[in-house]
């Protein structure tokens, strides 16, 4: 029996354009294992969608035993197309904390994967712009695209031994963020979702101006004929669900944060888990600070 969420699920996956088959067999090339300080680094190149390869990072730690907790971290956009999923090793400049989250994920035990988006990191073979048009022509949407990769390296996760297939969360910044609350609304098989800098109310950003703030790959056709942001992220309820976000971001107006916050808060309500939503707001901008990791932390620690 199909329940009302189900089919809200897939009423949203439905508008995210012609996506290749969710079925389909997927595999993991494994190049390279390097044995750093503080993780295992494997640098693979997986087969998630048949179009084109996708290279990713997964890290453990080095004395992993058994299966463990995973995070699936989404890299951020910035305007940083080579950066890709190095941001998992190396930061990124709204990340302003150390370590880097490779080393902050597996010295608390937990693996992480990150993939590189279409056009970013190693799959630069066209220019966002150029990519979007072009998926556009052929009844695809660029961030339908991202969100099946994103999917798939999901069943890629629960396929490997070294991961606890409960346990399973995701997190990232900005176009990372939005990726995170995504993919949780969609797979349920996501128990903790964090989003940072990037819990956009879509109908404050257009009162605010502020769309072309929002790369093109950010926009889905139809979308606001059938969802606001809180009723997508609405989905995720009554799994656990962080939200950090700067007061000063204009990519999160204020008058949005309220609109998602008092809804959600009635929605967890309702669903018997009042403190599994969290929205934590901060007098920044568009970036992380030492505060918002050590609550990120304790989240993780709390909920997986």
């Amino acid at each position: 029996m199909t329940t009302d969420k189900e089919s809200r699920r897939q009423q949203l996956y439905g508008l995210l354009g012609d996506l290749p088959d969710r079925e389909r067999e997927i595999s993991a090339e494994k190049v390279a294992e390097e044995k750093r300080e503080a993780y295992v680094l494997e640098k693979l190149v997986l087969d998630l969608n048949g179009i084109e390869p996708v290279p990713a990072y997964f890290v453990r730690p080095p004395e992993q035993e058994g299966r463990l907790p995973t995070i699936l971290y989404n890299h951020a956009h910035g305007g940083d197309y080579e950066l890709g999923k190095d941001e998992l090793l190396i930061g990124h400049h709204n990340l302003l904390q150390k370590p880097y989250y490779a080393e902050e994920l597996t010295r608390r035990g937990y693996c992480a994967l990150c993939i590189d988006a279409w056009a970013f990191g190693e799959r630069r073979s066209r220019t966002e712009t150029a990519m979007f048009k072009e998926m556009l022509w052929s009844g695809q949407v660029m961030w339908g695209m991202m969100v099946y990769d994103s999917l798939r390296a999901i069943d890629y996760l629960v396929s490997r031994p070294e991961v606890e297939a409960e346990r399973l969360g995701t997190l990232g910044l900005s176009m990372g963020s939005t990726m995170a609350w995504w993919v949780a609304a969609l797979d349920t098989r996501i128990k903790v979702c964090i989003d940072i800098c990037c819990l956009t109310d879509f109908q404050a950003i257009i009162d605010s101006r502020g769309i072309d703030g929002h790369g093109v790959y950010y926009f889905v056709p139809s979308l606001l004929k059938y969802f606001t942001t809180a009723q997508i992220n609405a989905l995720i309820a009554p799994r656990a669900h962080l939200s950090l976000a700067g007061n000063y971001d204009s990519l999160t107006p204020p008058a949005g944060l309220d609109r998602i916050d008092a809804e959600l808060r009635q929605v967890y309500e309702a669903g018997g888990a009042p403190e599994a939503w969290k929205l934590l707001r901060y007098d920044i901008g568009h970036f992380e600070t030492a505060a918002m990791r050590a609550q990120i932390i304790s989240f993780l620690e709390e909920w997986l």
